[in-house]
């Protein structure tokens, strides 16, 4: 009986630790992150496996903050600055503590920041490629986030953890003052003919926008694009933060130049007023969708 209970036991352990690794495995597989380490060696190797005879992908430098995704024999499989592989656990920290901050980058598009962990939680933003972020923690797969877009949550897997600060070219959101003053309004009702605090169209937001700097615009989205003001910028990878961006979708212009405007703050998003469902004032993505299939160009005042 012993014996039997002795093998028994060793069975019921076995496959405790198969079951372990299984459910590590499957969450790395999903690509959330796991836990946060840190680099105690200088110019430690990245390899594309977890052997010293792997090829080495890029180095990392000592005290990075790296994601992991993954555990086993010696190695951590981590990702940093949009690169994953694996490091030697010798010169690899993991820590205890699921709170840090540290920078990311968005890797994806469109992605949602919500007020929870889940994707049940209310959508508070949505975020553009390259779009730069403060990470402050982890919980649950999802990193919460603090900052110039709010604070929230981001799946872990959409976001890049990365040494290079948000003000790195195409990183992050713009600093100019006109985004600034353009940014206390996110929240402000959807309102037609708006063109004050208490509600905005899409017109009436950029023309209260940039009448606070002493500029005068028209009250439509036609009138703006048509006004002559400004240098006109036909290309979203030439735009700069504040500078004011049209869009013509045929089903909406009623003939005019133009049907939509907004506020370009950074990393591939815009301010603006927006009639749809989760209208009002709020941010959206340039890049992907229906803002980039019918922007027209900016202007730069």
């Amino acid at each position: 009986m012993n014996r039997l209970a002795g093998k028994a036991v060793k069975v019921l352990v076995l496959s405790a630790i198969t079951m372990m690794f299984l459910a590590v495995s499957v969450f790395a597989e999903d690509g959330l992150v796991i836990g946060i380490g840190t680099t105690t060696g200088s110019s430690l190797r990245l390899r594309s496996e977890p052997s010293l005879d792997a090829p080495i992908i890029t180095t990392l430098d000592k005290d990075w903050t790296i994601a992991v995704l993954g555990e086993a024999d010696g190695w951590y499989h981590v990702a940093h600055n949009g690169k994953d592989g694996y490091v030697s656990s010798e010169f690899f920290t993991m820590e205890e503590e699921t709170e840090f901050e540290y920078y990311g980058r968005v890797n994806a598009r469109g992605v949602n920041v919500r007020a929870e962990a889940s994707t049940d939680g209310e959508i508070l933003n949505n975020l553009g490629l390259g779009s730069g972020i403060v990470v402050t923690g982890l919980e649950d797969g999802w990193y919460s986030i603090s900052g110039t877009y709010g604070d929230g949550y981001i799946r872990s897997d959409y976001v890049s953890l990365t040494n290079e600060t948000p003000g790195t070219p195409g990183a992050g959101i713009g600093d100019s003052s006109v985004v600034d003053f353009a940014r206390q309004y996110l929240g402000t009702r959807y309102v037609y003919g708006g063109a004050s605090p208490s509600g905005f169209d899409c017109s009436g937001f950029t023309m209260y926008v940039y009448k606070q700097f002493g500029v005068s615009l028209p009250h439509t989205a036609s009138g703006q694009w048509q006004s002559g003001l400004g240098t006109r910028v036909y290309s979203i990878g030439e735009l700069q933060p504040g500078d004011l961006v049209y869009f013509n979708d045929p089903k909406r212009n009623a003939g005019k130049a133009c049907s939509h405007t907004g506020i370009y703050v950074g990393g591939g998003q815009i301010i603006h007023s927006s009639s749809s469902r989760s209208g009002g004032v709020i941010y959206s993505d340039l890049t992907d969708g229906y803002y980039n299939t019918y922007f027209v160009g900016g202007i730069h005042v």
